[in-house]
Parts: C-alpha cells; sequence; structure tokens
C-alpha cells in the first residue's frame, strides 16, 4: 500500500501537526505501508530517520502541481491531505479528484467555530473557491476528536468521519518529572492570538501568585511577541524564554509543576500528551476536546474567561505538592493507554484500509 502524505511545512516552529504528522508516519513506515510525504523546504524541519518505506520530498507548489497533473491512479492508493485552507495542500487534492485517486483530508481543527470566525470572509472565499469541494469530494475526513467531528457534522458535511487522536512518539520520553515543588507554570505552544495568552495574563495579574512562576514558550509573529512582552512588564514573575526545541522542549516541559494551555481552540494539544507523558498536570480549556483531564484527574479543563482562569490558578498556588505528584502520575498512564503512536498507527493504517477497499 502506498500513501502520499501532503502537508505544507513539517517546521519545528509551525505547530503541532508538523510534529504528529512525521510521527505516526514513521510508525506507518514501520508497519509495512509504503509512505512519501510532500512539503515544503523550512527553515528547521522535523528530524526524520531513515526507513526503506519513507520517503521525504520537497517540493514547491508548482513542482506539486506538475506532479499531480503526471499521477497515475497505478502510481498510489491513496492521498492523505494533511490541513485545510492552505493552496499547497489542495492542489494535490484538485488533482486526485481529477485523477480518480481515494483521498482523505485531516482537518487538523480548521472547521472549528473560532477558526471560521477568524478571517471570515477570506474563508468564505476559500470555501467558494476551492475547500468546499475538496472536504465534499473526499472518500474519508479525520478527525483528532469527537468535538471537531461533530463540529465537521454541523456545517452539514456529509463525508465520512474518523475519529483517531493525535499520539506522541514514548521513545522520545527520556525521562518523567521528580522534581515537583518548582512552582513554575510553563506555556509551550506557538504564541498566537487563539492560543488564550492574553487572559491567562491578565489572570495572573489579578491573583497572589505566592511566588510561582510562569514561563511562556513558543515562537510567532514577532510585533504579536513583543506586544505581549509589553503587557506583560510590569509581571517579575512572567518570562518569555523562546521556542524550545529537542530535548530542550522536554526539559522545559519537565521543569514545570503545571503545564498551561488557555486556548480558544484547538482539535487536539499535542503540548497537553507530551506534558501528561512526563508526568507533568495541565490546565487547559473546553476549546480542547482534553476532557481525560478531569475524568482521569490529571488536570484541569474549564471553560475560558479570566475568571475561571484566575480562579483556578489561585487553586494550583494553594494546592500541596502531593496532589501534583499524584496528577502526575495518572497522566503517565493516561498517555500510555490511549496516545502511543504506534496504536494511532495502527488504527490509521485499518482506516486506510478500509478507504482502498471501498
Amino acid at each position: 500500500m502506498k500513501v502520499l502524505h501532503i502537508i505544507a511545512s513539517i517546521d519545528e516552529s509551525a505547530g503541532g501537526p508538523s510534529r504528529s504528522v512525521p510521527k505516526t508516519c514513521i510508525e506507518l513506515a514501520k508497519l509495512g505501508v509504503d509512505i512519501e510525504i510532500i512539503t515544503q523546504t523550512s527553515p528547521n524541519p522535523v528530524k526524520i530517520p531513515k526507513n526503506e518505506n519513507l520517503k521525504l520530498v520537497y517540493k514547491s507548489i508548482r513542482a506539486l502541481n506538475k506532479l499531480g497533473s503526471n499521477l497515475n491512479k497505478s502510481d498510489v492508493d491513496l492521498i492523505h491531505i494533511q490541513h485545510i485552507w492552505n493552496p499547497y495542500v489542495n492542489v494535490m487534492a484538485y488533482w486526485a479528484r481529477k485523477k480518480n485517486i481515494p483521498y482523505i483530508i485531516s482537518t487538523r481543527g480548521m472547521l472549528e467555530p473560532w477558526i471560521l470566525a477568524c478571517n471570515p470572509w477570506k474563508k468564505k472565499l476559500g470555501m467558494w473557491l476551492y475547500q468546499n469541494i475538496a472536504i465534499r469530494k473526499a472518500d474519508h475526513l479525520h478527525a483528532t476528536a469527537q468535538m471537531e467531528a461533530d463540529n465537521i457534522r454541523k456545517l452539514g458535511y456529509k463525508t465520512p468521519i474518523t475519529n483517531i487522536p493525535n499520539g506522541i512518539d514514548l521513545s522520545e520520553v527520556k525521562t518523567l518529572k521528580t522534581n515537583y515543588g518548582t512552582k513554575k507554570m510553563v506555556f509551550l505552544s506557538r504564541i498566537h492570538p487563539k492560543k488564550g495568552i492574553e487572559l491567562l495574563l491578565e489572570a495572573w495579574r489579578t491573583m497572589d501568585s505566592k511566588e510561582w512562576t510562569l514561563e511562556i514558550a513558543g515562537d510567532g509573529n514577532p510585533s504579536y511577541v513583543e506586544t505581549l512582552k509589553k503587557s506583560a512588564s510590569d509581571l517579575k514573575e512572567v518570562r518569555f524564554i523562546g521556542p524550545q526545541y529537542g530535548e530542550a522542549k522536554w526539559d522545559c516541559i519537565r521543569s514545570a509543576d503545571v503545564m498551561v494551555l488557555p486556548t480558544f481552540s484547538e482539535n487536539f494539544g499535542i503540548v497537553v500528551a507530551e506534558a501528561l507523558a512526563v508526568g507533568v498536570p495541565v490546565l487547559t480549556t473546553m476549546g480542547t476536546p482534553w476532557e481525560d483531564l478531569e475524568t482521569h484527574k490529571c488536570g484541569w479543563w474549564i471553560e475560558l474567561s479570566v475568571a475561571n482562569l484566575k480562579n483556578t490558578l489561585e487553586n494550583i498556588v494553594n494546592s500541596p505538592i502531593e496532589e501534583f505528584v499524584a496528577m502526575g502520575k495518572r497522566g503517565t498512564i493516561l498517555v500510555k493507554e490511549k496516545y502511543d503512536t504506534k496504536a494511532v498507527a495502527e488504527d490509521i493504517s485499518a482506516l486506510y484500509n478500509q478507504i482502498i477497499l471501498e
């Protein structure tokens, strides 16, 4: 079985899919699926180890269009489109329809209400030009959570949807957190308006931090990052530490007693799984599908507002260290049971076979 994965970027700074897609492809290749990842060049791409079943190809949008025009149905069994809205990935969706090659789209949270409300006229134009037909004519859609699948259905799409979460490569987790009591919270994600950092800073400003510190790690638009830094200039406990990659990322996560992701909208939130994997409890919002935090008692899952953030932060800073230790242990168990990339790859491989045989 040969599958093309089309993704606009696998750069470390490009967000969750740029990491989760290559990791899943690596595991799919280990299962014997012939995988070719096609993407654009970038300054800091995710490292992909060599595997006889895994090929990484860099192509411009013009070169991708040429590839699509020369593609035959006998060349590939399935095309997996990673993300929507980006013209780069939609080029191959067009050629898949033209050549009658089955294709699946992972919408990656880009049909969530908060996303659609941003630049709505631009979204409507994109829908009219290419995105609506790409979704309607797809053989299958992939959602990473039931909440995402439900929101797609509310838009009226009848395309079959399968819900498979993102996973993390547990072999990357070299050590678990042991140094509880650092009195540190960490935000680690893209620095973007949808991440709710402004609300987090406002909540932090109105509470008694009790000597706790907040580190904000990530990359984003330089002018927006600078605006956030200026707004936090009066908060001595808050530091912006820039993007963290590789082992530095894991060290950053382990240094925290609590990970915080106050996002407006997230189809998954890979950093939540990464934090839980090393034993760090997580505070996030109902804009993510992480109800598991409450169910498995390994974090806090709240409605996003300054008041709710303030109340939860105050609860956290007044909690005993033993509570973080117990939450951390429950979190590592949850990730091993439910979010291991190997299990995710097996589910995706089964879905590929189902689509091809239909």
